[in-house]
């Protein structure tokens, strides 16, 4: 399974043995072989066993692992390889290395992680992985959801082909990732958009009304039902129905839910008779489910039946290199131009790490636009040292033209990889003239057409 965006399918019996074997064999060996697959590039789908040693990558014929990217060094990056982990580091590269959109010198990877020298991503996971291959989206939106990055791309593509069916989703991530965004875009690109879209926030409804608010009640059944009311599911006939925090939901209610997902049947608080709906249910939960069910607070035939179809909104920080696309984004709904965020501005905004996601980069945005630049709230830096900021300690001047070069290198990688290297293209869309791109261009050693 993809950990960043992925559908949940029940795995056959050959699979789940050969998973429990491969188990065993890890804990007899007692450590863990890795194993590096190439994802893109001229090398895409070429597979490199790593055991215990050194490895250097390049495009040197020399290298131990040759990649042909014209945007890779001769000797570009150094794998150590040990019992307990890898330990990359970069030989001094022209374009760098990457780790989910971000620069380092020296690392420790982890597996799962996705490496991008130049052009080309590499993937470290354990030699006994059977992944799914999942392409790529070639669209950077779906719905309101924006980003290029490889993490929403694959999100993209299992939300394209999940949509147009009719069977119920779980949507998982965290607080801000936009997962309302997401079930309403699924909803408008299903055979069901002309019908109704109902959001039932089970977070902010009180405990002693969400039955009557999913399942309707009849007249005099409780106090304060003065008539007859249909509940979310009846009023969602022939659309959809969107449960937002789904692991609130009291556990004394889920078999009821669980009903109206086999069934399709509802009955009113208070009522005798069973009302058939036809309706799609898309859930979503910023906690994790599996958790819930192994603490006893979720049950399991609920959360197995919910989520037949499951994708992961990935959080902003593990995408980074999405921010600027976004910042576009967020000033082209508010009706404003690129221009509205400084380079100064954009560039602090991307040494944030954003616990609060793609909601509090959109409150910062729109409370700068408004209120100006001065406005800019006090963003604390990552104490966790994943991002790093200008030297604190060099001159302002030089601390400032450091934070701008890391700001331009970044958004001119991110700019040239989306546009497929069409400088022309890459200049519209940077609303930059094409001369003033190449020599940016030149000036980070990011030029298409050169030979780093």
């Amino acid at each position: 399974m993809l950990a960043s965006a992925a559908v949940s399918l029940p795995p056959d019996e050959d699979e789940a043995l050969l998973d429990a074997t491969a188990t065993l064999n890890r804990g007899r060996a007692g450590q863990v072989r890795m194993v590096l697959r190439v994802l893109s590039g001229a090398e895409a789908g070429k597979v490199h066993a790593l055991k215990q040693g050194t490895y250097v990558l390049g495009k040197a014929p020399t290298c131990d692992i040759v990649l042909s990217d014209k945007a890779i060094s001769r000797q570009h990056l150094r794998l150590e390889v040990h019992d307990e982990h890898v330990l990359a580091t970069d030989l001094g590269s022209h374009n760098g290395s990457f780790v989910e959109g971000l620069r380092f010198s020296a690392m420790e990877l982890r597996p799962g992680s996705v490496i991008t020298l130049g052009t080309t991503e590499l993937k470290l996971v354990p030699e006994d992985t059977r992944e799914r291959s999942v392409p790529l989206s070639s669209k950077d939106r779906f719905g309101a959801l924006v980003g290029n990055s490889r993490k929403m791309r694959e999100a993209f593509t299992l939300l394209e082909r999940l949509a147009p069916g009719g069977a119920d989703v779980l949507i998982h991530g965290e607080t801000g990732t936009g997962k309302d965004l997401c079930a309403e875009a699924i909803h408008q690109q299903s055979p069901r958009a002309k019908g109704p879209f109902v959001i039932v926030d089970l977070a902010g409804v009180p405990p002693t009304l969400i039955e009557s608010e999913l399942f309707g009640h009849v007249k005099g059944s409780f106090t304060g039902a003065q008539g007859d009311r249909a509940g979310a599911f009846e009023r969602a006939q022939n659309g959809t129905v969107f449960l937002d925090e789904i692991g609130e939901l009291p556990l004394e209610l889920q078999p009821r839910l669980l009903r109206v997902l086999e069934r399709r049947q509802v009955k009113r608080v208070g009522g005798n008779d069973y009302f058939t709906v036809n309706m799609r249910v898309v859930a979503a939960s910023h906690v994790n489910l599996e958790q819930a069910v192994q603490q006893g607070k979720f049950r399991r035939d609920l959360f197995h039946r919910l989520a037949v179809l499951r994708v992961t909104l990935p959080p902003l920080r593990e995408r980074p290199d999405d921010i600027p696309l976004l910042i576009n984004a967020m000033l082209t709904g508010m009706g404003r131009p690129p221009s509205a965020l400084s380079d100064q501005t954009r560039a602090l905004l991307l040494q944030y790490p954003w616990p609060g996601n793609v909601r509090e980069l959109r409150n910062v945005v729109e409370q700068v636009v408004n209120l100006g630049e001065e406005a800019l709230p006090d963003l604390e830096p990552p104490q966790d040292g994943t991002r790093k900021g200008p030297e604190l300690d060099l001159p302002f001047k030089e601390a400032k033209e450091h934070l701008i070069e890391g700001f331009e290198r970044d958004y001119l990688k991110n700019l040239i990889e989306r546009c497929e290297g069409n400088i022309s293209r890459a200049a519209r869309e940077a609303d930059i003239d094409r001369v003033y791109l190449r020599k940016l261009l030149r000036k980070h050693d990011l030029d298409p057409s050169g030979d780093p």
